[in-house]
């Protein structure tokens, strides 16, 4: 399976990724050996995931959602909860 998520930093932050292993994904991040973005923001908490069944519909949504403001985040993570 593939997985697009949306992660908090600890400075308040979010940041958008995909993988197929969300849970070791989410431990490189919170080591900060996560993406470039995070590795000063870590640890990071998961507030959105999304399981999807091909990569290439997993890089879809995570444009998507990276396209998206703040407060659109927000809602969007509020919506799956």
């Amino acid at each position: 399976m593939n997985y697009v998520y949306i992660v908090e930093c600890k400075d308040g932050t979010f940041y958008t990724g995909w993988t197929t292993d969300i849970q070791k994904r989410i431990l490189a991040h919170n080591k900060g050996k996560g993406a470039k973005y995070t590795k000063a923001r870590y640890p990071v908490e998961l507030k959105y995931c999304e399981e999807l069944a091909t990569k290439e519909e997993a890089l879809k949504r995570e444009y998507f959602i990276k396209q998206l403001s703040r407060e659109q985040k927000l809602k969007l993570i509020k919506e799956r909860i």
